[in-house]
This record gives structure tokens, sequence and C-alpha cells, in this order.
């Protein structure tokens, strides 16, 4: 844990005037009182600005402006969270909460571009512009109320209803993870740290604050951010805090599948989606949120789980190049082998290619969204990249112009570079379509008619024969 150790002149003067007989209980007094503002309580450290990296620059002036509103009010109001943690690791967050003794209601009244949002865990949205800064009471444990209204527990132990009001010290007891409960004074640019968080983000160490097994039981949720955050900072997942993930993994089939696609887009679609999903196998989390793309792994599909890795880092590329991303990629990707496997079962039942396919891709969704509810505009959009698939080699005539102009033709074209590049033989034919988009007009009819011609000279001349006349020689 970071203390701050004063070493000012005044700091030594003291000490020494201390050790003078008859001034010893007053001096002593002083003395606890400057140590105090460093470190107010046993475990309650504070951080001044010169000794940490957050800068007040790199802050959210909204955020800055909502801490400001609450001081003038005479609220509490801390900067907390990833917002906090980031900043000291010399990053650039993109959220800001804060955190106050203040009431969702009264932070309500006191922002008019402000609502409350959540039931099971109430919080305030105040907006600027295009930006929300999200506002929350300070929360106490739940053993603090029996008010069924304000706190509500599952038999399983899981929180559905979290709304126990309390101190920041209470509250930094009920955040998930040390290096999350790090709370910044815009008064005076100081960290307050009461669960040893800066210790931990010196460590590069993720620790729950608390129980882990009991935190899991809590909102299982939680195992999915421990693999996140270990993902995106880098850090190593303390041994008390990972020993139970594997065992307490099915937990997360009772979480709201509504939910669980929001954990699907922080853990894909943040920049780190490649170390991710390597982490969500190494803890056996993924075959409780995607069952089919676990099951293609463990059963060997042809090129399953290079594909899937090969997914995970197309899709970081973009991102860190500030390209365009969509979910609807990475679920094309990953329930992808379920669907080959799918369509070639139902195909040897009898069903026509077109037909099996599908009523493959139909099949394979309808079980992934009863872990994840997917919404209908990613599923429809996952399942044309699929279906281009099939349409992508058959450039004849016109067809190929046509599939250019198509709106998903760049997806399904991307997605089909990536199966080359894993090791599936489409015989030239990403290469093709590369090629196709850079000629114009006349320079594509070349491409179209070469390909006619060769495809003219493979096929063989088959004369059909005359029947013979069965009168002839009657």
């Amino acid at each position: 844990m970071i203390h701050f150790a004063p070493d000012s002149k005044n700091t030594q003067a003291l000490t020494k005037q201390c050790q003078t007989p008859h001034k010893h209980q007053s001096h002593i007094i002083i003395l606890k009182q400057l140590f105090n503002i460093v470190t107010p309580g046993a475990n309650h450290t504070i951080t001044p600005k010169e000794r940490h990296h957050l800068q007040r620059r790199h802050v959210s002036r909204a955020a800055l402006k909502v801490m400001a509103a609450l001081h003038e009010d005479g609220f509490q109001g801390y900067l907390v969270g990833g917002g906090v943690r980031d900043s000291l690791l010399n990053g650039h967050p993109k959220d800001f909460d804060v955190a106050t003794d203040a009431t969702p209601e009264q932070v309500r009244r006191l922002f008019r571009n402000s609502r409350i949002i959540g039931r099971r865990f109430k919080i305030v949205h105040v907006r600027f512009g295009r930006e929300i800064i999200e506002v929350t009471t300070f929360r106490a444990n739940h053993e603090a109320s029996a008010d069924t209204k304000r706190s509500k527990q599952s038999e399983e132990g899981m929180l559905l209803r979290d709304n126990v009001f309390g101190d920041i010290r209470s509250d930094a007891i009920r955040r998930d993870f040390t290096v999350n409960a790090l709370y910044y004074n815009s008064e005076d640019d100081s960290i307050h740290d009461f669960t040893g968080g800066m210790k931990d983000l010196q460590k590069r160490k993720l620790r729950m604050i608390g129980n882990p097994k009991i935190r899991y039981q809590e909102d299982p949720v939680r195992m999915l951010r421990a693999v996140r955050f270990a993902a995106k900072l880098d850090f190593e997942i303390d041994t008390k805090t990972a020993a139970p993930i594997r065992k307490m993994a099915p937990l997360l089939r009772n979480i709201p599948a509504a939910r669980l696609f929001d954990e699907i887009l922080k853990l894909f679609m943040s920049g780190y989606a490649q170390p991710t999903f390597a982490k969500l196998r190494e803890y056996q989390l993924l075959e409780h949120l995607i069952p089919a793309a676990e099951e293609a792994i463990v059963n060997e599909r042809p090129f399953a789980l290079p594909l899937f890795e090969q997914g995970m880092i197309n899709t970081d590329k973009r991102i860190h190049n500030d390209q365009r991303v969509t979910p609807a990629f990475i679920i094309a990707t990953l329930l992808w082998p379920a669907v080959v496997a799918e369509q070639a079962r139902l195909e040897q039942g009898g069903e026509a290619a077109a037909r099996a396919h599908n009523l493959a891709a139909h099949n394979v969704i309808g079980q992934q969204i009863q872990h994840t509810a997917i919404p209908k505009r990613f599923t429809q959009f996952a399942r044309e990249i699929w279906e281009l698939q099939a349409r992508l080699p058959m450039r004849s005539g016109k067809r190929a112009e046509r599939l250019v102009e198509n709106p998903r033709f760049r997806a399904a074209y991307d997605f089909l570079l990536m199966r080359e590049e894993v090791g599936e033989d489409h015989k030239g034919l990403g290469k093709w379509w590369t090629i196709y988009q850079t000629k114009d007009e006349a320079g594509r009819s070349v491409m179209v008619e070469k390909l006619q011609h060769g495809s003219q000279k493979r096929r063989p001349n088959r004369r059909r024969k005359r029947p013979k006349n069965t009168t002839e020689n009657s």
C-alpha cells in the first residue's frame, strides 16, 4: 500500500521539537494531525497529487463539472473506477464515473440533464452532449438493511437488488477489485485508497475485495470482469481471486441473457479480444457464454480454433486503427463452425444445400440466444455474411458486379479472407475478389470473361447420344 511519508523541513522540525520534554504532548498531537492528513485511518491512505500520475487535464471536463456541482451543494463527489485506474496507469480512459453521498433522487434534482436508470442498481446518467457521466450513490453492506425494496438476494446468493446506501468507506468495500476502488478528489487532486488498490496497481495484480466465492455468488458477472480486466491491463489474477472461477462458472447460466450480451460486447469489442478469449478458455467460462464455440474447439472441428483466434486478432486491429467494427462479425466467426457442422448433418439427412444452410443458421442462432440475447440486427447481419460465403464463388455474368454492390459484401469478403488465412483452400477465390475490386468496369468484364472461358475449357465435351430407333430392325 502506498503511504505518503512527509519529508519536508517542517516535518523534520516538528519531529525534533517533539523530543523536547515540556512540549512533548502538544507536539505529538501536532505530528499525528500532520500524518492524519496522509493516512486518516488504518486502512485508508491518501496519495497527494505529487505522488501519483493522474493528471487533472486528462479527466473529462464533464466529470469535473459534476463533482464541482456536488461539492457546491454540500455533497461529496469522487471520480472512481476505471477512470482513476487507467489514468494512474498512464492510460486514456473513455468512461468517467462519479461516486457521491447524494441519493439518486438528490442527484436527479441537482442536474436537469440527468435521469435515473436501473432497478436492481439505481444510478444516474448526467448527459453533456454525447458524453454521459454515470453517478452512483455510495453503497453499503446488505446486512445494513432488511428492507427488501432496497436489498434482495436469490437463494444462490446473487444480488437481485442493491440499493443500500452508505459512506465512502463502505462503498469501497462493496466494489469488486481493489484497483477499481480508488477515489480521486478533484478538490485537492488526491487519491483515496481503502483496500490496498495502489499497492496492487504497482504489482499489476487483480485482487477481489472480500471473499471471492461470496462475491462471485453475489454477481457471477464478476468472473467475466476478472478475465476482461486481466487481459486488458495485462495483470495477474490473484491466486485466491482466481481459485473459485472454474468451479463457479456455471453460475453464469443464472444471469439474464440480455445482460450477458452486454458483457460480450465488453469482452470482444474493447480492443483486447484476443487475450480475453484465451483467458475465457483458460478459466472454462467460454462454454457457459458461447457453448457452440467451445464445443467446436473440443470436438476439433476443422479450422475452428484458428478461425476464432484470427477473428479476435482482426477485430483488435480494426479497433486500434479506429476502423468500424460490428458485433455481427464476431458472432459470425464464433458460430460458423457450428453452422457448417449442422448444415452437413442436415444434408446427410436429405436436405438440399440451400435449405440445409438456412435451417442450420436458424438452429445455431436459436440455441445461442438462450444464453445471450443477441439483437436481431446482429444475428441477421451474421446470417448474411454466412449466406454470401456460398455466393462468392458464383461470379459469372453480372453476378460478380451484383455481389460487390451488396451492402454486406465487404464483411463477407473479409470473412472469406480470414477463412483462407487460417488454412481453408478456396483456390484463390479471395485473391480474385481482391483484384476485382481494384479494376474499372472494363477490367472487371475481362476478369469475368476469362473466368468463363476457363470454365468452358475445363468442361468435358459430352455429346448426347441419339436414341436408337427401336423399330429399325424389327
